[in-house]
């Protein structure tokens, strides 16, 4: 049986952050307020495990967002977030790419916002084998009978299965990683590699860890060369490709694979989720530990995100649960129940609390109208009333006069 916990959840600001589960199903979940119980609003998409969502990517601008997502059968669909209306699907499969290999699966896509113009996108993307593309895509209704526009590939390793995949917030560079991959990083203008990880050196038993990345991150929007990896042997370390190409600073957390890593926006602070549901906040500078999240999750943590206005980050995984955490207090502030196995989860940072109270407070004629008006009993009900009445007080009178007759 898993592990439940029952906490009094005290709400959450208004928040809209979009889930993507096992089935390939999105759902928007939404809390309005400011103590708001955060509540399934729309749910886009059919049940097929075919269609699982292994990647997702959005571009929240206020004008004209779009949504990426990559499924289990080697599709990429883009769509608007506001509504779940499909533009594009198109094929990771390559023209040289007749027969893909099944376990080819997409492990990291990202939606390029920078470089963006009205009408069409640009889409990286990494499979598994370490098959990287970068793709401009028509997302026009006029262009959807030719949505490859002009591409880029080449080859991220040679041996091994990339894991993860993140772009730095310039756009330039990306980073990747995976099973028997050591970190890289690249410059995605020229698509050359111009930084490799070396593996640690053996512990003081002389047993060397196999290479094994699970989750990356980079640490700040201004410099790409520090950056953050989660391994399967539960550590995390901290690399500075400017000082030297092994780990400046490692540290373990827990005893199961650490699945998910984020970043914070003071460019120090990280959050960290393992397989076993634990979640907890590293300051990278020291490797100190700064706090876990209270209330333990029921099963493995896939997915964090960190809103980009509210201190709130959210957390979801193999226990189907969206939860909302407090940054400052480490608390939890909402958990909703969403059925299926969530892989990723992802934030609207423009979405706009309409109903939320304007903070005036109503005069008494508008307090009065307010209040429930009550109905008038009519005068022939009042009349049988007191019939009732009258008739039940003499049923009363002759039952008390019988025994005395008796006596007599």
């Amino acid at each position: 049986m898993p592990r439940t916990t029952t906490v009094e959840c005290p709400g959450c600001p208004p928040i809209r952050a979009l889930t993507f589960d096992a089935l390939g199903l999105i759902k928007v979940t939404e809390s309005r307020g400011n103590s708001g119980i955060p509540q399934v609003v729309e749910r886009w998409g059919d049940a097929d495990s075919s269609k699982r969502v292994l990647a997702a990517s959005i571009d929240d601008r206020a004008n004209d967002p779009i949504l990426a997502v990559a499924r289990k059968n080697s599709t990429i669909e883009i769509s608007n977030p506001l509504n779940g209306d499909i533009f594009v699907s198109l094929s990771n499969i390559g023209d040289g790419d007749a027969h893909p290999e099944d376990d080819d699966d997409i492990a990291g896509l990202h939606l390029f916002k920078k470089s963006r113009s009205v009408g069409s996108c640009s889409l990286l993307t990494c499979t598994t084998k370490g098959n990287a593309s970068l793709r401009s895509v028509d997302i026009t209704p006029a262009g959807n009978t030719n949505n490859d526009g002009a591409s880029n590939s080449w080859k991220v390793c040679a041996a091994g299965n990339i894991l993860c995949a993140k772009v730095h917030g310039s756009e330039k560079h990306a980073l990747f990683g995976g099973k028997g991959v050591e970190v890289n990083l690249w410059d995605l203008e020229s698509s050359t590699k111009i930084w490799s990880a070396k593996p640690p050196p053996k512990n003081s038993l002389g047993i060397f860890t196999p290479t094994w990345f699970t989750s990356a991150t980079f640490l700040t929007g201004d410099d790409h060369r520090k950056f953050v990896a989660g391994t399967n042997s539960h550590q995390v370390r901290v690399y500075d490709t400017s000082a030297q190409r092994r780990p400046v600073i490692s540290f373990d957390f827990r005893e199961t694979p650490i699945k998910s890593v984020a970043e914070d926006h003071d460019g120090y602070t990280i959050y960290v989720g393992n397989g076993s549901g634990d979640l907890a906040s590293f300051d990278t500078r020291t490797g100190k530990l700064l706090g876990c999240f209270l209330g333990k999750c029921s099963g493995s943590i896939r997915s964090i995100a960190r809103h980009p206005d509210h201190p709130v980050i959210a957390s979801c995984g193999l226990d189907s649960y969206l939860r909302l955490w407090d940054v400052k207090t480490r608390e939890l502030l909402s958990a909703t129940f969403l059925k299926q196995h969530l892989t990723c989860v992802v934030f609207d940072s423009n979405f706009s609390d309409k109903a939320q109270n304007t903070g005036e407070i109503p005069g008494e004629d508008e307090q009065e109208a307010l209040k429930p008006a009550k109905r008038k009993k009519s005068s022939e009900e009042m009349k049988g009333k007191k019939k009732k009445s009258r008739d039940d007080g003499s049923k009363k009178s002759k039952k008390k006069s019988r025994p005395i007759e008796s006596e007599e």
